[in-house]
């Protein structure tokens, strides 16, 4: 699902409010009503809003977005990290990548470096590099989650403890005021922690939106990580995190 301009306002209104109404958003844009209808029902369809009587409403933040709806928020923020994060990395070199949208998109920005090995619990990863020549794609066993074709659980780790690498990415469901990178699943948490201490040099990559959600699982701190890859971080606390940890923090606008 690809949203338009007025649908990614429409959902930056809504998780600013909580809900938004089919009449002040026709005024706010000057279209007509049933134009923001058929929006909210397409956003509604995504998963990105849950509809009520007159309106729509922001998903409560205890509740993770289905993926489809994911891979579709913020899309030309995520290729712009990827593309950052591939830069990153050079020729020759080892890695892990996590499971998620962003972490997918560095994958993809990554198909034409020479004489990588990927490491990964993320299916679509593996999936969209497998046809590149140049590419050892490695993949973890384990219990793969329907919703998005991660690799969780304890097998999982284990498997990633045999792997000292260069770099890893990552990325995360929340990040807290305090530096906290949060997730929703517990055994992706596991993973991710294993992956944190088998790299070399962490990227952690997160478009802006992750600052304003919240999630119940910790995964680590912001301070674990060397890199940081935002489109762009409007939060003084975490900026200050970031300088005082020596993690490099890399906004990719503006």
């Amino acid at each position: 699902m690809l949203l338009s301009t007025r649908q990614e306002d429409i959902i930056a209104l809504a998780k600013a409010s909580g809900r938004v109404t089919v009449e002040d958003l026709a005024a706010r844009f000057g279209v007509t009503p049933q134009t923001i209808r058929k929006d909210l029902n397409d956003l509604c369809d995504g998963r990105l809003l849950t509809r009520v009587h007159g309106g729509a409403l922001f998903p409560s933040g205890n509740e993770n977005v289905q993926y489809e709806a994911r891979r579709a928020m913020a899309a030309a923020q995520k290729q712009a990290i990827g593309r950052a994060a591939a830069a990153m990395i050079p020729d020759n070199a080892s890695l892990f990548i996590n499971i998620g949208t962003t972490t997918e998109a560095v994958g993809e920005a990554l198909s034409d470096h020479q004489g990588l090995m990927v490491i990964t619990n993320n299916i679509n990863v593996a999936n969209s590099l497998r046809l590149s020549p140049a590419i050892e794609v490695v993949i973890a066993g384990g219990v793969v989650r329907r919703s998005d074709g991660g690799i969780v659980g304890e097998a999982a780790v284990d498997f990633i403890r045999q792997f000292k690498v260069d770099f890893a990415v990552i990325g995360a469901s929340a990040i807290d005021g305090d530096g906290a990178l949060l997730d929703f699943d517990f055994r992706e948490v596991k993973v991710a922690q294993a992956i944190i201490d088998n790299a070399r040099h962490v990227i952690l990559v997160s478009d802006a939106s992750k600052f304003e959600r919240t999630a119940p699982v910790r995964i680590g701190h912001l301070s674990q990580v060397n890199s940081f890859i935002t489109d762009h971080c409007p939060n003084g606390r975490i900026r200050a995190i970031c300088a005082e940890n020596d993690v490099r923090l890399i906004e990719t606008q503006g």
